[in-house]
C-alpha cells in the first residue's frame, strides 16, 4: 500500500502510526502534477475528500487512471455541500450559510454531484454511486469540525448574511437542538481497454489520498 497527501504533517502523523509495517510506503506529492508511481502499478486507488480541494479534479482523476492497471478500481469519496441542511427556523438563512461554504469556502463544492461525470471525463469506467449520509446532532463537535462560527463570520462579511442574522443564527445553534446532515458520495470506477468493460478485482498495490481533518471534510479549505 502507498499513503499519498502533499503536505508533510499528516504524513508524518500516519508515519507514526505505522512502524514496523513494512508493506506500507509513504509519498508526499502532488497528485496534479504527477503520482510518482509507474504506470499501471496499482490494483486499488482511493481518495477520500481529496477533489473537493484541488484546482483541477480531471487532472487528478487522470493520474489515478494512469497509475490503475487495466482492470483497477478506484474508489473517489467526495462530499456535495450544496446539499448541507442545517435545521433553523428560517431557510432563507441556512439557505445563504450553505450557498457561502458552496460558493467561497470549499473550491469544489458540488464536485460530489459532479464525480461520475468527472471519472467518465478521465477515462474511467464508473460502475457505482453509493450515497452515504452524515448526520451531526452535537454543535460543539459540529462547530469544531464545520468551524460554524468562523465560517458565519465571514459569511456576514461576505454579505451572504446580515450581521442581525449571523447573529440570530449563532445564537440558535448554540442554544437550541441541533440538526445538521450532508451526502457523501462514493464513486466506484474501473480502468479499462475501452471503457466499457467490467473487469474482476485481484488484490493487489493499493494507493490512498487523504484529507483527515473534517466531517465530512472542508479540511485545508477552512479558514
Amino acid at each position: 500500500m502507498v499513503g499519498l497527501d502533499s503536505h508533510p504533517a499528516p504524513l508524518a502523523t500516519a508515519a507514526s502510526r505505522i512502524k514496523g509495517i513494512p508493506q506500507i510506503r509513504l509519498v508526499c506529492c502532488d497528485a496534479a502534477r504527477g503520482l510518482r508511481l509507474a504506470d499501471a502499478a496499482a490494483d486499488r486507488a482511493h481518495t477520500d475528500r481529496v477533489l473537493q480541494h484541488v484546482a483541477d479534479p480531471v487532472a487528478v482523476l487522470r493520474e489515478v487512471r494512469r497509475v490503475l492497471r487495466v482492470g483497477g478500481a478506484a474508489v473517489f469519496a467526495e462530499p456535495d455541500w450544496d446539499t448541507l441542511v442545517i435545521d433553523y427556523p428560517d431557510l432563507a438563512v441556512t439557505r445563504a450559510y450553505t450557498r457561502f461554504v458552496s460558493d467561497r469556502v470549499v473550491r469544489n463544492g458540488c464536485v460530489g454531484r459532479q464525480l461520475p461525470a468527472l471519472a467518465r471525463q478521465a477515462g474511467l469506467d464508473v460502475q457505482n454511486v453509493i450515497p452515504v449520509t452524515t448526520v451531526s446532532r452535537d454543535a460543539q463537535a459540529a462547530d469544531k469540525i464545520l468551524g460554524l462560527r468562523r465560517v458565519t463570520e465571514r459569511a456576514a462579511a461576505a454579505g451572504y448574511l446580515s450581521p442581525e442574522q449571523a447573529a440570530a443564527w449563532l445564537r440558535r445553534l448554540a442554544s437550541g437542538p441541533f440538526f445538521a446532515s450532508m451526502p457523501l458520495f462514493l464513486v466506484v470506477a474501473v480502468r479499462t481497454p475501452c471503457g466499457f468493460d467490467t473487469p474482476a478485482f485481484p488484490a493487489g498495490l493499493m494507493i490512498r489520498a487523504c484529507v483527515h481533518r473534517s466531517w465530512p471534510g472542508i479540511g485545508s479549505a477552512h479558514p
